[in-house]
Formats: C-alpha cells, structure tokens, sequence
C-alpha cells in the first residue's frame, strides 16, 4: 500500500505552498496513493499520548536547558575532544513541563544500537555517540524522529526507504520503537543524487522540484524513468513503464554507489517518450505550455497535428513551443530575410500557389506535392527556388518541419493569407 504522510510538525519550514508542491508533483508524475494524505500536524494528541507514556516510564524527561546552555555545552565537549552529546543535565531533575522546556529521550549510555540495512548491509552505532534527543520542542510540537517513529508502527509500516543521509536518525528511532514496545521495522537507505561535480544535489546544480521540469517541458513519464533508473538497473534496459518499474523494481537491486544526475540522459528520454507518446496526449501538454506563453490555441486535431510536424526536431515542450510557435500565430519574418527570399521574381509564383491551393482539398500530403510539383512544372524551376520563400512566408523563419507538412498542417486559410502577406511586402518594396 502506498500511504502518503505529510511530515508537517515543524511550522517553521512546513507552509501550505510546500505540501501543495509535493500533492501536485506526485499526481503529475502519476503516483496515486491509497491512503491519505495523512498529515501529522492532525495527530498531535497520538504522539503527546506516547509521549506521555516515556514519560511514565522513566524513558523520558523534561529539561529546561536553554538551546544557548546545549551549545556551549557541545563546544566545551568539543574543544575536550569528547563526544558533543547532551550532558544529561536535567535526566535527574524530574522536572514537569514547562513553557520553556523540551522533554528529551533517555538514550542508551552503553552498548551498541545495530541494524541491518537492506542495501549497506549491517550498521552498529556506539550507544555513547548518541544524543538525548528532543521529542517535545518548547512550543509542545513533536520532532521529526519521534513522529515517524510512531506513525511506522502505527500505521502498520514494515519497510523504511529513505535517503542515506537519514542513516544517523535510524539507531535513535530504533530506541524509540524499542523504547515504546513496537516492533522495528526493515530498513533501507538508498544513495543520494549527485550533481556532476559530485556533491549532493542542490539548487546550484538546476532544478530540483518535479514540478520545476514539469515548468521546463519534461513528461512526467521521462523523469519518473529516470528517478527509478537512478542507482538501480535491470539488466540493460533504459525505457521502462510504470507497470515495469512495478513488475521488475526489487530494493535488493538498487546499489550502493551514489548516482550523478545526468541532463544529458533525461533529454534524451524525453525525446523518447516525446516521440513514442500518443499525440494526442502530447498535443494537449502542449497545448497548456503554448497557452502559458500566451499563444491562442486551437482544438485537440490540430495540435496533434502539429506534434506529429516538430517532435523529431524538439527535446522538450518548451522546445517544442518555441519551435512551433508560427503554428499558432503569424510570425513577421525579419527585413534581412524578406529582402533575400521574397524576391520581385516569387510575386507570379506566390500568385500561382494561391490559385492552386484555393481549389485544392486539404485531405492529404499528396495534393499538396501535386500543387508544388506543377507550379515548379509552370515556371521551370527547381524545388529549392520555392521552397525557402515560402517557408520564410509561413513560418517567418529559415528552419522548419518539411514545407509540404506546414502548409497541410496551417489549412488553407492561413497558407493563403500568409503567401499574400508575402506578395504585398514585394509589391510594396519593388
């Protein structure tokens, strides 16, 4: 089962626009959860119970150490060279709760807290290099340990998987399960991310929200194939479904070494899906970017057709937005290329075109092809004559899909209405 849990306690750094990232990216993506979202700012009263229960237990206390005292006395250890631990100060106190007291977790002086961890194998930490750590902050909220802690066992989670930067927090959590007299579950901590200088990855290196590549032209099947691909294979295969990752994704298999993300890859797996995707489907996404860059757009038929015209020549959908743009809105070509390509001799034959495409029906490529064929026929000219003026006319540009795709895919109206726009900027300038 999948239980989404918004780890929101610590009001500081949770906000509603970061919960509101995380729902959006995980339904972008197309992960759907079975239970939830189940937030822990809503079960405060479960952990205080528990936390009331370490308390009677003598498993717990409360301690008024100011966070400037815990400092200075983590410096003083440091300078002695001693572990910077708590000094276990209030342990003996039995001081009840105050508004400026956190209750703290009476951990192990002695022995060691060992775990093993499905992907590193055994880990054994030494009891003495462990903290008693806050479970209660002054202002009564539980901190992020003991949280999860008991919403695992609570929730009936068997398996932990997490990044390996939290493999410090799990000899703690393993006390407090014990602590507690829950049943520990298994856990696994999986490599970070690196960026390509090898450090973890960070806002220095790009993007690193899901919906910030969703902002960028990513399909949200491109970057879920990537994620999963990082730090776990199978076999060779690159491309995979969700329903694969599903069938075949075994934690056992994801490996030790951390994974570098690589752009380069991902632009090369949204080309993939860019290209094998249904146009339709894709037509609609780019229908939303296009909107978003504030082009008018036009029903579905069309925007598939206009997919099937540029996705060989596009990574992205912003790429494909920019790429496509004429499709949407007329685009002036500048002076120096009108000058070049809408020459006095293209006027008779922009004139011809017309005359030919306005009879003609738009109901496949091979009317068009018949329509330049004989125009080319009329006028004794070469293809490469007429080919560059009038995709300069329609797409305002040098580079574009093939000619004979552009005028089907614009219709007649707007092939018409441009190529006239190009006959008049050359009677007016010869």
């Amino acid at each position: 089962s999948f239980v989404l849990r918004i780890e929101d306690t610590d009001f500081k750094r949770s906000t509603a626009e970061s919960t509101d990232q995380i729902l959006k990216a995980m339904e972008w993506l197309g992960f759907d959860w079975d239970e939830g979202p189940i937030y822990q700012s809503e079960r405060l009263d479960i952990y205080r119970s528990y936390a009331q229960k370490l308390v009677d237990e003598k498993k717990a206390f409360w301690c008024e150490c100011s966070p400037e005292k815990v400092e200075a006395s983590r410096q003083k250890a440091l300078k002695e060279k001693r572990n910077p631990r708590y000094d276990g100060t209030c342990r003996n106190k039995g001081l009840g709760p105050g508004s400026s007291r956190v209750l703290r977790f009476v951990s192990e002086d002695t022995g060691t807290t060992s775990f093993d961890d499905i992907i590193k194998g055994k880990i054994t930490v030494n009891n003495n290099e462990l903290d008693d750590l806050v479970l209660l902050r002054t202002d009564g909220m539980p901190t992020y340990n003991f949280t999860v802690a008991v919403d695992d066992a609570t929730m009936g989670i068997t398996h932990v998987i997490r990044g390996d930067d939290h493999v410090n927090n799990t000899p703690r959590q393993i006390q407090i399960y014990e602590a507690l007299g829950f049943e520990t579950p298994r856990f696994a901590h999986v490599p970070m991310i690196m960026g390509p200088d090898k450090t973890k990855l960070s806002k220095r290196h790009g993007a690193t929200s899901a919906i910030a590549y969703k902002d960028m032209g990513y399909l949200p099947e491109a970057l879920m194939n990537y994620l999963a691909r990082l730090s776990w294979s199978h076999g060779d295969q690159e491309i995979f479904s969700l329903e694969e990752l599903i069938k075949f994704f075994d934690i056992k298999d994801v490996g030790k070494s951390a994974a570098v993300f690589d752009m380069e890859k991902l632009l090369w797996l949204n080309h993939h899906y860019i290209m094998e995707g249904d146009p339709s489907k894709i037509g609609y996404l780019l229908g939303e970017a296009a909107s978003q860059k504030g082009y008018d757009i036009q029903g579905g038929s069309y925007l598939k057709q206009v997919v099937c015209d540029v996705r060989k020549r596009t990574k992205t959908l912003e790429e494909m937005v920019e790429y496509s743009g004429f499709y949407f809105t007329y685009k002036e070509p500048d002076e120096t290329l009108k000058k070049k390509f809408l020459t006095p001799d293209m006027e008779e034959i922009f004139d011809a075109l017309i005359t030919q495409i306005q009879d003609l029906d738009f109901s496949d490529l091979s009317g068009i092809e018949d329509v330049f064929r004989q125009v080319i026929e009329q006028f004794d000219i070469p293809f490469k004559k007429i080919a560059q003026p009038v995709r300069i006319s329609l797409t305002g540009k040098k580079a574009s899909p093939g000619i004979f795709e552009v005028v089907f895919t614009l219709g007649k109206e707007r092939v018409i209405e441009r190529l006239q726009k190009a006959i008049d900027y050359i009677k007016e300038n010869t």
